[in-house]
């Protein structure tokens, strides 16, 4: 998913998080109605005489919570990128990573590296760093933030010419 917010004239937002189609209240309820689901099918076999049913009902209730857990938290990571007319800013709230980068935009240059012929990675690079931006999004949200990072940086530096 990609936000694109004009917060001035000359300062741009782009929130970046991973496409997830359960948020919110719908995860708890998908979850709910699996756990409820595996728990009366276990009760039912442990009162028909099936007394390990139960046991391995509630180890596969404790994977699956564990294997959507992973899920959810790789879908919460994201990452916003603010291009002004003096600054290119990337704040990362990932996985195992939290930190901002922060360079003039005039040292900074927006790369494109093709992976194959169908999938590019995005990033910043300035005095020998780089940051990938989005490498969570599919092929079409990239090809939309490549767009737009490329037009904002058309539209920040008309600005800076024309002033």
């Amino acid at each position: 998913m990609v936000k694109v917010k004009e917060l001035e004239a000359t300062k741009f937002e782009i929130l970046l998080k991973p496409n997830s189609s359960l948020t919110g209240a719908a995860r708890v309820l998908f979850l709910g109605s699996i756990f409820f689901i595996c728990s009366v099918i276990g009760v039912g076999f442990f009162l028909a005489g099936g007394t390990m049913i139960l046991p391995f009902a509630g180890l596969e209730i404790i994977l699956v919570y564990l294997a959507f857990r992973l899920s959810f938290n790789w879908s919460n990571q994201r990452q916003i990128i603010i291009l002004s007319k003096e600054h290119v800013e990337v704040r990362v709230d990932g996985l195992k990573e939290f930190f901002t980068w922060k360079e003039f935009r005039s040292f900074a240059t927006f790369n494109v590296t093709k992976k194959n012929s169908e999938d590019h990675d995005l990033s910043f690079r300035s005095k020998g760093k780089e940051i990938v931006i989005g490498s969570f999004l599919n092929g079409e949200d990239k090809l939309f933030l490549r767009e737009e990072i490329s037009r904002i940086i058309q539209r920040l530096n008309a600005l800076g010419f024309a002033g």
